[in-house]
């Protein structure tokens, strides 16, 4: 049975080795695989960018190269949840997708980044906290 079961739950994904810590702890708040909504967000394409040119990248590819990755990763920590491949900016495209699922919670890992690296790459759970219409937790390294 889990913890205050949740009926939406959503996890971003960014491939890193702490991803699957946080898929792992976001399955363990839902009552079932259904319930949790697992979201990758890529960086929009520019009309210039060389596979765009060529034709040999679109999105609708690298949507799904994406989730077959997601897939592969997490295997059963999202059996059965939905799968989410975004565009644009992470921190404000997650909050706008909690805002449209009607989101009960967002499980996001922090890299732990600080000082310089923090203000020049931004935080992505910082921007979570401060937009998302629903909680947050941000689980510490």
């Amino acid at each position: 049975m889990p913890w205050l079961p949740k009926q939406r739950v959503i996890v971003p994904i960014d491939f890193s080795d702490h991803s699957g810590e946080g898929a792992r702890v976001a399955r363990q708040l839902v009552a079932d695989g259904g319930a949790l909504h697992v979201v990758h967000v890529l960086p929009t394409l520019h009309a210039g960018d060389p596979g765009v040119v060529w034709g040999e990248v679109d999105d609708s590819r690298r949507q799904e190269s994406v989730r077959a990755e997601m897939r592969k990763r997490l295997g059963e920590h999202i059996e059965g949840a939905t799968l989410h491949v975004l565009f644009g900016s992470p921190g404000a495209r997650i909050a706008d997708l909690a805002q449209e699922i009607g989101a009960d919670l967002v499980v996001v890992p922090s890299h732990g980044r600080t000082g310089l690296r923090r203000l020049a790459l931004g935080s992505v759970a910082e921007k979570l906290v401060r937009l998302c219409p629903c909680p947050v937790l941000v689980l510490r390294r």
